[in-house]
């Protein structure tokens, strides 16, 4: 079906044009109008930086401030549909409440009738093209900027200037087909007359995927006498229908929140749009009592349906507000959360691509996920439950007691839980580089890659200890178990240490504490390889294990080492006040190498070889 819907359109477009040449500007004046709303959308993300989605994320602390922002947010960006993709997108990536992003979506729905107002009130009254002109010629220079913020007010400026030339060329495009075809000889009254142009009034805002562009359409034809005040009235309750069609579509590719959400949607449009048809005599009424009491000429049926517009979306709204105690609980019902599964990412989705701190947040989620199933798979890797190490005292104690060996192939599990996840991101940060994104952003971007980097390759070192941890640790043998079971009471403090990291405020977090961790890590390995020589020397170790044990050991270094480092990018802020402090008072790289290059070669053994 889909594969013929375009050339069908444009065979349908060439026929109308050959009928009529009036035609034709009608379709060019929509085209210009979708032209502006999408160079102004465009602009908005260039010249608010991020502002659109800092600000979103702030502004669902209430459900009455969600609704202030949707109306707000609608009315500068003049596009329902760019709220409803941002809402979805910040819903995704679980930075807003379902709550909140349902009253976004009710606010919206208000905000949309100020593009009724500005193009009743003033686009069919005024010569607008006479001011499009100038601001797209002026846009042109604005463009062509280097500086972002002159960029994004040319593309406004632009956006605008083209919704104002769209309107023009619509509404002279009705002035001349009037001469030509009378299509008030279509009219319907009555119910039919409601349910046929509701229909027409969806399936024309369904087409293009704005129902700014469909009422802006609605508004030049009446204007021009070419539909009727009441037909007019329920296209423009269809396009209210038609508008969720563009959320639907954005949660396709949106998590179950996000499909949540334009549930919501659909059922609040339809809903309004089932109150305002059987209603549609009362709010007739009182539109015509608001126009006189407001001044409104009795036969300027472009202002009443701006009036209508209005009326209906705020009473929806009232209406629906103290349902929300039930439509939370019904959408949570209707479209269940499914069961988390470990192997597959749970944040990277095309909902939260849109926008960059969409995109950061869930990319540090999904980091974060990655890094719970490479903790556990570490710690069950050594014969330790995550569990049980996490709410221990005494660690060392518990990992003596820890002999029995757990069920786990640690290849499969490593293939299937961190490899296909860290390909996720992988594959979700190459995306990076194909949108515009801010470079400190992109920059944080790749450290969280980096980071998952780390993290799966501390996984891959504690694969190369599995064999060996199964061999030493599950029967005590003496000297080399104790050996074993030191680097396994290391590697889970580390995991303790950084586990506390997480749960700490942010302002507690310190990069003093890390770089005492991997100073401490070396002075471990420096002792470790002065221990197994000692031991040699002794006779209480064969050179041949003795060479197995400093493998190994240098396989648990490196997965402490990159767990460190790991914690150190994720954790630890780079922004506050605190960290010049930090990195004037930490060690250096310098100093690291140092208390590295101070150990003394181990007598007896090979230390640089890593087969077992």
């Amino acid at each position: 079906m889909t594969r013929y819907y375009l050339p069908a359109a444009i065979f349908g477009l060439l026929l109308a044009f050959w009928f009529s040449p009036d035609v034709q500007e009608i379709a060019a004046g929509v085209a210009i109008f979708l032209f502006g709303m999408l160079m102004l959308e465009d602009g908005f993300k260039l010249l608010g930086g991020g502002t659109l989605e800092s600000v979103l994320e702030k502004a669902t602390a209430s459900t009455p401030r969600a609704i202030s922002f949707g109306v707000l947010s609608t009315t500068l960006l003049q596009s329902s549909s760019l709220v409803s993709i941002v809402t979805i997108s910040f819903l995704s990536a679980g930075l807003i409440s379902l709550i909140g992003g349902v009253g976004i979506i009710f606010g919206a729905n208000i905000g949309t009738t100020t593009g009724a107002w500005l193009v009743a009130g003033l686009g069919l009254k005024v010569n607008i093209a006479a001011y499009a002109m100038p601001m797209i010629a002026i846009s042109v220079i604005l463009v062509f900027q280097k500086a972002k913020a002159l960029r994004g007010i040319g593309y406004a400026l632009a956006g605008l200037g083209f919704l104002f030339l769209g309107i023009h060329y619509m509404k002279e495009g009705f002035d001349a087909f009037k001469d030509q075809i009378d299509l008030t000889r279509f009219a319907l009254s009555g119910l039919l007359g409601l349910f046929v142009y509701s229909l027409i009034g969806t399936a024309a805002t369904v087409v293009m995927q704005s129902s700014h562009a469909t009422m802006v359409l609605i508004l030049t034809a009446l204007a021009a006498g070419q539909i009727s005040y009441e037909n007019a009235l329920a296209l423009a309750i269809g396009a209210n229908i038609g508008t969720t069609i563009t959320a639907i579509i954005g949660s396709l590719g949106a998590n179950f929140q996000g499909k949540r959400l334009a549930l919501a949607h659909l059922i609040f449009n339809m809903a309004t749009a089932i109150v305002a048809l059987l209603l549609i005599v009362p709010l007739r009424e009182a539109v015509d009592w608001i126009s006189d009491m407001v001044g409104i000429d009795p036969d300027d049926y472009a202002m009443k349906l701006a009036v209508f517009h209005t009326i209906f979306n705020v009473l929806g709204v009232a209406l629906m507000l103290p349902t929300l105690g039930r439509l939370i609980p019904f959408l949570e019902t209707r479209i269940p959360e499914p069961v988390p599964d470990v192997s597959r990412p749970r944040y990277l989705n095309e909902a939260v691509d849109e926008f960059p701190q969409t995109l950061e947040i869930a990319l540090r989620k999904e980091v974060s996920h990655l890094y719970d199933n490479a903790t556990e798979l570490i710690l069950h890797g050594l014969n330790l439950h995550r569990d049980q190490i996490f709410a221990a005292e005494d660690v060392a104690a518990l990992v003596r007691k820890s002999r029995r060996p757990l069920e786990l192939d640690l290849t499969e599990a490593y293939e299937r839980r961190v490899k296909t996840l860290y390909s996720g991101i992988v594959e979700f940060t190459s995306r990076v580089g194909d949108k515009q994104v801010a470079p400190d952003i992109a920059e944080r971007i790749f450290a969280h890659r980096d980071v998952a980097s780390n993290i799966v390759q501390a996984v891959k070192s504690i694969k190369h200890l599995r064999k060996n941890v199964l061999r030493y640790t599950v029967r005590p043998q003496g000297v080399t178990t104790e050996l074993y079971d030191d680097l396994r009471t290391q590697i889970a403090r580390i995991a303790i240490e950084i586990k506390k990291l997480s749960l700490a405020e942010p302002e507690d977090r310190s990069a003093l504490w890390l770089d005492q961790e991997r100073a401490r890590i070396e002075e471990d390995a420096r002792s470790t390889t002065n221990r197994v020589g000692a031991l040699i020397r002794k006779g209480e170790l064969s050179p041949a294990a003795a060479t197995s044990f400093m493998n190994d050991s240098g396989y648990a270094y490196d997965a402490m080492r990159d767990l460190i480092e790991a914690a150190r990018s994720y954790y630890i802020e780079r922004d506050s006040a605190m960290a010049e402090v930090e990195r004037i008072l930490s060690l250096d790289e310098e100093e690291l190498n140092e208390a590295m290059t101070s150990k003394r070669p181990l007598e007896g053994a090979e230390t640089d070889t890593r087969s077992t």
